[in-house]
């Protein structure tokens, strides 16, 4: 299994940065790593979900919403070709530092035959810079 995860303190409440995070129709204004996202945010529905890590082609996939706590946490997981051959689990958890400001971490674990060829080198590279650079652009939405 490959996985990381990313953190950043964002100067705004967990309701504030749930706000942006599920505000799916505004994306493409600020999000430079998920392009868009569909779907009702319930337990068991499908996502669809657009990505652009840095470098990379977009992709677009469906997933299944396996969180959404409001304020706490957004959890989904996508497949390709069946979850024994390669499957990610995105997730976004918030967590309160002090009044006002949020952690944000923000990762996935990627598992499957697959996963140790496609999530490697240049791939792993992309995302984790995508990753990054979503974070940052939430903060700056949310602050």
């Amino acid at each position: 299994m490959t996985a990381f995860d990313t953190q950043i303190i964002i100067a705004a409440r967990p309701a504030k940065v749930w706000s942006v995070l599920t505000d799916f129709g505004k994306f493409p204004e600020w999000n430079p790593f998920i392009r868009s996202l569909g779907g009702e945010l319930i337990r068991g529905t499908t996502l669809t979900v657009t990505i652009a890590p840095p470098g990379q082609s977009a992709m677009t996939f469906k997933s299944t919403v396996l969180a959404a706590e409001p304020d706490r946490e957004l959890r989904w997981l996508g497949t390709f070709m069946g979850r024994a051959m390669f499957a990610g689990e995105h997730y976004f958890l918030l967590e309160p530092v002090n009044p006002g400001s949020t952690r944000l971490v923000h990762g996935e674990r990627f598992s499957g035959l697959m996963a140790p060829l496609i999530m490697r080198g240049q791939m792993l590279a992309a995302t984790k810079q995508g990753f990054a650079a979503m974070n940052e652009a939430l903060k700056k939405r949310a602050e």
